[in-house]
């Protein structure tokens, strides 16, 4: 019996020695893996840190993090190991680049099925040949003319016309490489009519002529759509081009 009891102190003593060793080679591990965490504060220039928060969480670890505010949206705060840290760094390269800009030329002409006259600048226009062999216009005039320089995935919205009585809205959205970019263009033409005024309110009609959506090589020119004038012998032709610029 009491060589049992000597048997049971002894064990309980050599616990009592080793399970401290273990707790504080434990602790000094833990305390070992936070020290060897690496912290960044990482500012971006042309995305904000929310819209690419959720792209970086693929690199990061169990005890990794990535930290945004919203009031400070052009900075990210980053810690995780030094390898994933470089990681999430090398990522954050690839997704912060400056947009494309992209400059449309924009034609209104106006196509009518009686008079013949055309203007000069139209007479050897390609496109104008083509849309002979496919409309009934037999003359075809500038209406009006502009540039449209927008960023990517902006929208861009001119009033253009002889009496700016035209809307001009669209978003590009540039994808391929850089190559062979192809421009993905939302286009809308409206028409603006003023009738008069309400307790000093203008009362205006708004009538949406062409809506469309379109792929455009960039240096490219097209036509996006034509519309009829109150269904009578004229129609109004939207002619864009576009192209990548520095």
């Amino acid at each position: 019996m009491k060589k049992g009891i000597l048997v049971f102190l002894a064990l309980a003593f050599s616990l009592a020695i080793v399970l401290p060793a273990f707790a504080e080679d434990g602790a000094q591990d833990q305390k070992a893996e936070t020290k060897a965490l690496r912290k960044e504060i990482v500012r971006l220039k042309y995305v904000r840190a929310q819209d690419i928060q959720n792209f970086l969480y693929a690199y990061v670890s169990r005890d990794g993090h990535i930290q945004v505010n919203s009031n400070m949206p052009a900075v990210l705060s980053v810690s995780d190991t030094p390898e994933n840290v470089e990681k999430i760094l090398a990522a954050v390269r690839e997704l912060d680049v400056k947009p494309a800009d992209v400059l449309y030329t924009v034609q209104l002409v106006l196509g009518s099925e009686t008079d013949a006259a055309t203007d000069a600048e139209l007479q050897s226009d390609p496109i104008v040949k083509e849309l002979r062999k496919l409309l009934r216009f037999k003359g075809y005039t500038i209406l009006d003319a502009t540039l449209v320089r927008t960023v990517n995935r902006e929208n861009a919205t001119v009033k253009f016309g002889p009496k700016a009585e035209f809307e001009f809205a669209l978003r590009p959205d540039v994808a391929g490489d850089s190559k062979a970019p192809i421009i993905k263009t939302e286009v809308r033409l409206r028409r603006i009519e003023q009738l008069g005024f309400s307790a000093d309110k203008p009362i205006t009609n708004v009538t949406t002529l062409i809506e469309s959506s379109l792929n455009i090589k960039s240096g490219d020119r097209t036509v996006v759509g034509v519309s009829k004038l109150n269904g009578g012998d004229k129609g109004l032709i939207l002619i864009i081009s576009g192209k990548i610029v520095d």
